[in-house]
């Protein structure tokens, strides 16, 4: 059970345990939970229903999807080019330099590879085609965002990792060298060495932890990137938090802010946002051309699988929001982007997937801790 991982030890819990965030027993969130966010009088869904209960939450039929290889050989020409590999995995071309987020290629978001959810969607290029990757960022040690399998074929092309405090001890187990892995707590930074680009951890409103027992042991972060002529936001896992003021008076306006709209639920609507809350969230750190993520890989929530883009497509106009919609591995400029058309009615409705029910056997427990991301 390698994918599992390992406790931070060592110098490396020393220094998280200096963290302000750090409450002896584990990280916590700073900011107090907005009032409405978590909705009391809703049971979150049992296991049963997470796993049995269809309610259109994958889609009939892959999703389209692009190419990328022949467009990732040109540069782009703005200086800023993002490519939308599924959920929260991320190729962002910014000033001639290649940054990764969270890379998943896994078949499943969970240690193991006969249980757990599994991805309804592939990623549009094979992990081994990426073109070279200047630095890998990891925001948290979630299953869908930290993949053992990835990492191990990652390892190999000894690249620089920067994530959240406590998570290097998962890559270094997994074969990263301690030399390529850097941790960052909130508002500190990371500048790869020879070029003109930081990254700067900031405030996300989640937890962390890969076992019930490991629950909020590593921390868990959102994420800036500055490069020679432009900055991106890219959240990670969080809830709404007025949080994002701060990021935006320290920052200014983003480029393009790339925020998780999938895998809510009024039970744990503190820990994610949703297409509503994503909106508020944009308001606060600064508007501009917001790029939705989290969604379109995993069924991770109880809604629809489309109801983020949906939703997103009716309430974005409302909040004058710049909404950038790219189909799967299509490579994108934020500042030549055109109006959003709805690539993800175009799924085919021929065959039949697999059902949830059907990749757990055995009986099942009523309840589990939730969210599971």
């Amino acid at each position: 059970m390698k994918s599992l991982g390992k406790r931070p030890e060592g110098s490396r819990l020393e220094r998280l345990q200096a963290s302000r965030l750090w409450t002896g027993a584990g990280f916590r969130n700073r900011h107090p939970i907005l009032p409405g966010l978590r909705d009391p009088n809703t049971p979150p869904p049992t296991l049963r229903e997470f796993l049995c209960k269809s309610d259109r939450r994958v889609p009939p039929a892959p999703l389209p999807a692009v190419d990328p290889l022949d467009t990732w050989r040109r540069p782009p020409g703005s200086g800023l080019r993002v490519t939308w590999l599924g959920h929260s995995t991320l190729l962002i071309e910014i000033d001639g330099l290649r940054v990764l987020t969270d890379p998943v290629w896994g078949l499943r978001a969970s240690p193991l590879r006969v249980a757990g959810p599994r991805r309804f969607q592939p990623v549009p290029v094979p992990l081994r085609a990426l073109p070279p990757i200047d630095l890998v960022l990891i925001s948290h040690d979630h299953y869908d965002h930290l993949d053992y399998p990835t990492i191990r074929q990652l390892r190999r092309r000894h690249m620089p990792f920067v994530t959240s405090l406590g998570v290097g001890a998962h890559l270094e187990a997994w074969g990263v060298p301690a030399a390529q892995i850097t941790e960052l707590d909130w508002w500190e930074s990371y500048t790869l060495p020879g070029a003109d680009l930081t990254v700067t951890a900031t405030p996300s409103q989640h937890f962390s932890g890969r076992t019930p027992g490991t629950r909020n042991t590593t921390l868990w972060s959102s994420l800036v990137i500055r490069a020679r002529k432009h900055t991106v936001f890219f959240s990670g896992d969080t809830g709404l938090t007025t949080e994002y003021q701060s990021i935006r008076d320290r920052f200014g306006r983003f480029d393009l802010t790339m925020l998780e709209v999938g895998a809510f639920h009024p039970s744990w609507g503190d820990m994610h946002l949703g297409p509503e809350n994503a909106l508020k969230a944009l308001a606060l750190l600064g508007g501009g051309m917001f790029l939705p993520i989290h969604w379109g890989t995993f069924a991770l929530g109880m809604h629809a699988w489309d109801e983020p883009a949906e939703s997103l497509l009716q309430r974005a106009p409302r909040a004058g929001a710049h909404l950038m919609m790219p189909r799967l591995g299509e490579p994108t400029e934020p500042a030549h982007t055109e109006e959003v058309r709805p690539w993800w009615r175009e799924a085919r409705s021929g065959g039949r997937r697999r059902a949830l029910g059907s990749l757990v056997g055995g009986t099942l427990p009523k309840s589990l801790p939730w969210p599971l991301d």
